[in-house]
């Protein structure tokens, strides 16, 4: 059963890590793919491939999600190459991590941007098209820093919880359209980025969760799943954990 056969999913930031596991799972799903990056044109095209190699359309968009015009172009673009979008993912994000003492207005600014104004931007530009069709789904990438905060992220947390509260207001405004609007908030999700550090520190992180382990791409793509899929119809509103109970 391909849970998304025949939608149009539009998801940014997905070249890798979270959002290359949510661009697969739904492919596999039967969805038709559109998808942003913002920086390396062969890696772009080879996910491209990979995709349409399941048996669906995909293509890449190079796009800035931070850009207010740009996400207008991009939504433009997608319903006229696919006809409509039936799924938004607002994925892209970025870090500038360090404490709020050492922390430039610029690293301020470029986490807002990117984490939080992205979202503004792509759901302004994508209710149109939900509008006329009078049905959609909205799923954006909050984090469980978002709900309890960190050290050292200030500029993150705050982007996070933005997207928070963004995502209820959104349900609130277009639920009698039939357009849902839900947060993911994922724990320490074990990716390309993740590989890089040291392996004690990685697992004490495991140890201190409950299930013992840190997740992966794809435990954050298949609650993505569900809430992209008619299984969801009657979820909105909602900021869902995805942290093997780290905030339990």
């Amino acid at each position: 059963m391909q849970l998304l056969q025949n939608k149009v999913a539009l998801i940014t930031g997905a070249t890798r890590g979270i959002g290359k596991g949510i661009a697969t799972t739904f492919a596999k799903n039967g969805a038709q793919i559109a998808f942003t990056y913002v920086s390396s044109d062969e890696k772009a095209r080879a996910i491209e491939l990979e995709l349409q190699a399941l048996g669906v359309k995909a293509k890449a968009y190079k796009s800035d999600a931070a850009n207010f015009k740009a996400a207008e172009e991009l939504v433009n673009a997608v319903v006229q190459d696919f006809g409509t979008v039936d799924v938004l993912v607002n994925n892209a994000g970025i870090t500038r991590d360090t404490l709020l003492m050492r922390m430039s207005e610029q690293q301020w600014d470029e986490v807002i941007n990117a984490n939080l104004k992205s979202v503004f931007n792509l759901v302004k530009a994508v209710q149109r098209p939900m509008l006329k069709a009078k049905k959609g789904s909205i799923i954006n990438m909050s984090s469980v820093v978002g709900v309890k905060g960190n050290a050292g992220q200030s500029n993150y947390a705050a982007s996070k919880a933005g997207i928070i509260g963004f995502t209820k207001s959104i349900a609130l405004e277009l639920g009698s359209r039939n357009i849902r609007s839900n947060a993911i908030a994922p724990g320490f999700i074990e990716t390309e980025m993740t590989g890089a550090l040291d392996e004690k520190v990685i697992q004490q992180w495991r140890d201190a969760i409950p299930l013992k382990r840190g997740g992966s791409p794809e435990d954050v793509a298949n609650l993505t799943l569900f809430l992209a899929s008619d299984l969801s119809t009657y979820i909105t509103g909602q900021c869902i954990n995805v942290c093997g109970g780290m905030l339990t």
